[in-house]
């Protein structure tokens, strides 16, 4: 059974193999299920170059999420069938064959793109959360963000659009405006000295009660800037690795409060309730077409190292998928 491994940290290019191994015995409780499609994420090579929250027990599997067919049920398990199609969550994924426990394992419709579902835990839930759980946000109100054309990014102006939240989006390149135009965005800019300015235009002045950062640096500090008092800020990654930095008047006299979010961390007090809720509206979304996550490429488990290094190039558009089953 092919799967991706990597003995110790350092270039994704460098570490990883591919390797045949013995098909894994199946307990109780446990489900055997055939890959279908998984996607490479930035934090998948972080992980391996061993600058992610988490560090692996080697050897170490990549992956964090993708979607799969079951093809054999352990004892125990009530609610799952052979052939159903399943999201998998928590469970290293870049396989062509995986073992995972049944609580991992959420039902999918069948007819659903398995690309898209495949793509379904990491970002749109963090998307989604991120504006649900810290301000409670009315149709009419304004958010903003940076990286905006990010896979996060973008999900975030989709699932805004949905609801009638007004988005801010800062970008650092003008050829992406077009494109988070046609997604939804109500506002882009590009990043310079005159922003500030040009938000307070663009929004009429009105307080945006959101920013969404995960670039850090002086983009954090710019974002905040713009926040109205009582603002909520939360950083979800550190694109440029530069410390944030936070004036002080904006704390004491703006009142704004700042958070980290990190979607591991939801995982870990999120009941079954919680996530059923969760995916059944990201699955609704994607199977209506509200939403709709970028690929740049698919390659086949044998194709790794290309696939591996097609996710590290800049410039993509979307996100590189692992198809384990061609």
């Amino acid at each position: 059974m092919l799967k991706a491994i990597y003995e110790e940290t350092g270039s994704p290019l460098d570490v990883l193999k591919l390797v045949d191994t013995d098909i894994a015995e199946l307990n109780a409780g446990d489900v055997r299920v055939d890959v279908l499609a998984t996607p490479i994420h930035n934090a998948d090579l972080l992980q391996m170059q061993g600058q992610y929250g988490i560090s692996p027990q080697f050897p170490a599997t990549p992956g964090s999420e993708g979607v799969g067919r079951i093809v054999e049920i352990g004892a125990g398990i009530s609610h799952l069938e052979v052939g159903q199609t399943v999201l998998i969550t928590g469970t290293s994924t870049w396989a062509k064959q995986i073992v995972a426990p049944a609580q991992n394992l959420i039902p999918m419709p069948e007819g659903v793109d398995a690309d898209q579902i495949s793509m379904l835990v990491v970002n749109p839930a963090s998307a989604l959360l991120m504006l649900n759980d810290y301000v409670d946000l009315q149709a009419g109100d304004w958010i903003i963000q940076n990286s905006s054309n990010s896979a996060v990014g973008s999900l975030v102006i989709q699932l805004a659009k949905l609801r009638g939240i007004k988005t801010v989006n800062i970008v650092r390149r003008a050829e992406v405006v077009g494109d988070l135009e046609a997604l939804g965005a109500d506002v882009v800019l590009v990043d310079g000295p005159e922003l500030e300015k040009q938000v307070a235009a663009a929004t009429n002045g009105e307080p945006i009660r959101l920013g969404l950062d995960s670039i850090g640096g002086a983009s954090f500090a710019k974002l905040v800037s713009m926040l109205a008092p009582s603002a909520k800020m939360v950083v979800y990654s550190s694109m440029d690795g530069a410390p944030v930095s936070v004036p002080p008047m904006d704390m004491i006299f703006k009142g704004i409060s700042f958070h980290g979010f990190w979607l591991a961390q939801w995982f870990k007090t999120a009941t079954q309730e919680d996530m059923q809720k969760l995916f059944g509206e990201l699955v609704g979304h994607v199977a209506n077409g509200n939403i709709h996550m970028k690929i740049d490429s698919a390659f086949p488990l044998t194709q790794l190292e290309q696939a591996v290094a097609r996710a590290m190039e800049t410039g993509r558009n979307g996100k590189v998928i692992l198809r384990p089953q061609s």
